[in-house]
């Protein structure tokens, strides 16, 4: 594609040679004359003069000295994503039932469906239009699917489960387990019954062996537009709210609620009916109290968590113990010079 033409798809403007074939991306450090890049932090815009890229997505205020070419765009990041997919679509796996694939008679599948090998659609389900289902997927009785929804290798969805549209699963996630639920009966344990739903609205994506537990009773909700990275729990009855970020190995107790557009780090541990209001965040690694409500715009961290500022105070003090246990020391040893005079 040359550089014209991908600045009229990004809708933005360019400078130097709008005829230059660009065939590939690469991180600016390492990008080649024929390869498109971007510089979108201080770090990145330091490089640019030693770099070799054929083309650069730059910040729209750039100052463009060396008669580089160029496109500005107010969010170069944002806009070398969306080039990416264009100059290296994923490959679309031709429409068909491969015939290994198990279908119920009843199950609808929609126009241009591709069903890989040894994927089983149980009865009453019913897959969108446009739909990926990859190889060893495993959908269940009930199950409805949005239209252009990809699920890659090894998905299982259990019964009663919505997908929404455009919903990305990818390999070994599971949706719709029973949730951990147990009665003490006597001496031993006794299972609640499961018999609630998972729903995942539209534009959601699900990290691989991520794992989304159907409620006891009524629903688990996924919201619109929400990522959850890889290894993430969320257990059963818990409802994450619209474009909610949630980073690897998180995990979510029973009645848990996130608000929109809350970011969750790594290796968090919420208890159960916490509830996480909008917009806030939850550094890597912080443990949140059961029913804890961390309020809206919040930063915290730690364990238990803490306001970002209050975490940060206790770090100071704890690497002054050293210094603290030496001037006790000495004061000790000082007092002890006095009483013997």
């Amino acid at each position: 594609m040359r550089t014209r033409e991908l600045a009229e798809w990004l809708g933005a403007t360019f400078e130097g040679d709008g005829e230059k074939e660009l065939t590939g991306v690469a991180p600016i450090e390492t990008a080649g004359a024929a390869d498109l890049s971007f510089a979108g932090s201080r770090k990145g815009l330091r490089q640019i003069e030693e770099s070799a890229a054929g083309c650069l997505i730059v910040p729209a205020d750039y100052e463009n000295t060396e008669g580089r070419t160029v496109i500005r765009v107010p969010e170069p990041r944002t806009a070398f994503a969306r080039a990416v997919a264009l100059l290296h679509p994923a490959p679309a796996p031709p429409p068909g039932i491969h015939p290994t694939a198990v279908v119920a008679p009843d199950a609808e599948i929609g126009e241009g469906v591709s069903v890989a090998p040894l994927a089983n659609i149980g009865e009453g389900s019913r897959v969108g239009d446009g739909c990926v289902i990859g190889a060893g997927c495993s959908i269940g009785r009930r199950v409805t699917i949005g239209a252009n929804c990809i699920l890659y290798a090894n998905v299982t969805l259990y019964d009663d489960v919505d997908i929404g549209d455009r919903v990305i699963l990818h390999s070994g996630c599971v949706i719709g387990a029973d949730g951990f639920g147990f009665v003490m009966v006597k001496d031993h344990y006794e299972k609640f019954p499961q018999v609630g739903r998972v729903s995942i609205g539209n534009d959601v994506e699900i990290g691989a062996n991520t794992c989304v537990d159907r409620a006891a009773l009524g629903v688990t909700w996924v919201g619109e537009g929400t990522k959850l990275d890889n290894m993430v729990h969320v257990a059963h009855n818990c409802r994450i709210g619209k474009h909610v970020v949630v980073a690897a190995q998180t995990g979510f107790s029973g009645g848990v609620v996130i608000e929109d557009y809350a970011v969750v780090g790594g290796q968090v541990g919420v208890g159960d009916k916490a509830r996480i209001e909008s917009r806030a965040v939850i550094g890597s690694g912080a443990g949140i109290l059961s029913s804890k409500v961390v309020h809206s715009g919040q930063v915290m961290w730690g364990t238990p968590a803490r306001p970002l500022r209050e975490h940060l105070e206790q770090l100071a003090n704890l690497a002054r113990l050293p210094e603290v246990r030496r001037e006790i020391r000495e004061l000790k040893e000082r007092l002890d010079k006095l009483e013997k005079k």
